[in-house]
């Protein structure tokens, strides 16, 4: 029996830092961002559709993201027809690891877990969080991104305080120490909880 756990978190809470100590721990790790960016790539599943549809956003035989990110930033209806690709997608190849990994616990990282009821296939949520002044500030120093661009993201996800109450866990990542010491004691919960972990 595999113990689940669902990483979630919004744009600039520390979510990629801290599957990593999940992945540093030897858990075995499945990236939703990592996924989407391999079916982008040149004779991806997801770069043959969407530019069938949209030949402007391909470089090379792949998804260009930049191009995308253009696209969708003149006209936002272009997400939902790319996110109708991609999920289907995404959903299969993260199926195909949960049947696949026999680890006794393994993570799914995922940015909308909860948006696209994935915290059904999970057996504990946690949800990386800081404060909404911290999380802009780091989203604005760390990439090429907009205001504008950071609003659109921030919309389409759930809010911070609805994804804390839902979530079994909640790890600040204000500190790295900090962070690293939540994951310790998760996997330290869940190992108590499950046989021969």
């Amino acid at each position: 029996m595999t113990f689940v756990i669902g990483l979630t978190g919004s744009i600039g809470m520390g979510k990629s830092t801290t599957a990593q100590m999940f992945a540093d721990a030897d858990i075995p790790v499945w990236d939703a961002d990592a996924t989407v960016r391999r079916l982008y790539e040149k004779d991806g599943s997801a770069a043959q559709a969407i530019g069938a549809i949209y030949p402007s956003v391909m470089i090379d035989g792949g998804v260009s993201r930049p191009k995308l990110r253009d696209l969708i930033a003149t006209d936002p209806s272009v997400l939902d027809v790319v996110q109708n690709i991609v999920h289907p997608l995404v959903a299969k190849d993260r199926a195909t690891f949960l049947t696949t990994e026999t680890a006794p616990i393994v993570l799914l990282d995922i940015p909308l877990l909860f948006e696209i009821g994935a915290d059904a296939d999970c057996d504990g949520v946690a949800v990386v969080s800081v404060p909404a002044d911290v999380q802009k500030q780091r989203v604005m120093e760390r990439s090429e991104m907009s205001e504008a661009d950071y609003e659109m993201i921030l919309s389409r996800q759930m809010p911070d305080a609805e994804k804390r109450s839902r979530a079994r866990w909640v790890i600040e990542t204000l500190t790295l120490d900090a962070a690293r010491q939540s994951v310790a004691n998760i996997l330290s919960e869940i190992e108590q909880d499950i046989p021969n972990a």
